[in-house]
């Protein structure tokens, strides 16, 4: 399976995902036009990539995303939501939600979504300095 890379724009984050490793990667802002357009690749690489993971693989996500808007918001939801599905399947799921401590509403934002997991490992990464 190849990889999935997108680059960042000014409105949409740049995504990294690489089925060999298992590493998954967005990064910056996500405030795209039509965010179910953006993100439609992005959802048919990892149903994919997650139809086709063996029971026990690992898989980590890092999300180091900076501003969310109400649309990406879902999209994230739903992203969450088929790596929660596939941590229930067996897969070892780790999400790492690398924030800003300063950036309070992307700290809530994370904490929300981790709220919505339950067989995924959700850490909350706070970091100083440039996240970008």
């Amino acid at each position: 399976m190849d990889k999935l890379i997108i680059e960042a724009t000014r409105s949409s984050p740049a995504l990294e995902f690489d089925a060999e490793t298992g590493r998954l990667s967005i990064k910056g802002e996500s405030y795209p036009e039509n965010a179910a357009a953006f993100y439609a690749p992005v959802f048919a690489w990892l149903k994919e990539f997650l139809a086709g993971l063996a029971s026990g693989a690992a898989v980590q996500v890092d999300l180091q995303i900076l501003y969310l808007n109400s649309s990406s918001t879902k999209v994230m939801l739903n992203f969450l939501d088929l790596l929660e599905q596939a941590a229930q399947s067996g897969a070892s799921v780790t999400v790492n939600w690398h924030y800003d401590p300063d950036n309070e509403a992307i700290l809530e934002c994370g904490q929300d979504l981790s709220e919505e997991l339950e067989a995924v490992m959700f850490n909350m990464v706070g970091q100083t300095g440039n996240l970008s």
